[in-house]
């Protein structure tokens, strides 16, 4: 009974842990800006959509989540195509000195150096190619930082499919490029549905190079946009509770569309 009475108990905690917040998130962009900072309900007393009216009605918001659901697709989609050409070279042909099992490591290094040590560098090399405050720019510094991680993430998966299969392809007369793309990409596809969805997170919620690299509506994104809600004098607390809820979606429904492979995704490279 005990263990019974623990399970429970532990199960409420999770819960509440990872549902209070969601909560809060929602009933806050319920409220309005009154009841949140002066009355500190627990619940909208009067539930109100006027706050997501708002974000694309005043505050330009329709153009933040645009930019960033664009800007988010087009760099994970160059990522992913590179980063699984890159792995499988990697995971397939063998380079001097075994050197082909240290390109993994490596470019894991360059993945993890804190992204504010290159800012200002990547901010001079979109200057100079002008780049700045635009989608091209924001999707090639994406892009850059997320092959690294495809390439990575993806040798592993390719290193579990049999190389028999691409061999048996080829005897019956496909190209190496042919057997890669029909046989070892489609069996690769839970790896690159589980690449993608970290690399769609990383990317859609970048703040940092959004910063720094656009400065008007036209290219900003939702992070960055949704920092605009911050004012001088004061903050309006229910408009970006709301765009909390509007920028949440988008990866749900996308984790909704590729959970099918996620798990497998998560497991396939983990066996050596």
């Amino acid at each position: 009974m005990s263990n019974r009475l623990a399970r429970i108990l532990t199960t409420v905690f999770v819960l509440a842990v990872v549902l209070l917040p969601i909560y809060w998130l929602v009933s806050t962009s319920l409220k309005s800006n009154r009841e949140i900072t002066q009355e500190g309900t627990l619940y909208p007393h009067v539930p109100t959509l006027d706050n997501y009216l708002r974000l694309f009605t005043e505050k330009q918001f329709g153009s933040y989540l645009t930019n960033s659901l664009v800007v988010t697709f087009f760099s994970v989609a160059i990522a992913l195509i590179v980063g699984a050409m890159g792995a499988y070279a990697i995971a397939r042909f063998r380079l001097p000195f075994a050197t082909e099992r240290k390109v993994g490591l490596f470019l894991l290094t360059l993945r993890i150096i804190p992204p504010v040590v290159i800012l200002i560098p990547v901010y001079l090399l979109m200057l100079s190619l002008g780049l700045l405050d635009s989608w091209l720019g924001l999707i090639a510094t994406y892009t850059a930082f997320n092959v690294t991680f495809c390439v990575w993430m993806m040798e592993s998966f390719f290193r579990e499919i049999p190389v028999d299969l691409e061999e048996a392809a080829m005897v019956d007369g496909d190209s190496r490029f042919g057997a890669f793309r029909r046989i070892t990409l489609p069996l690769a596809a839970p790896g690159l549905a589980a690449t993608a969805i970290f690399a769609v997170l990383v990317t859609f919620n970048e703040f940092l190079f959004a910063l720094a690299l656009t400065a008007t509506p036209r290219a900003m994104t939702m992070p960055r946009g949704t920092a605009t809600l911050i004012g001088r004098i004061d903050t309006d607390w229910a408009s970006m509770a709301a765009a909390g809820v509007i920028g949440a979606l988008p990866i749900v429904f996308f984790a909704l569309l590729v959970q099918r492979h996620l798990v497998r995704g998560l497991t396939m490279g983990a066996v050596k």
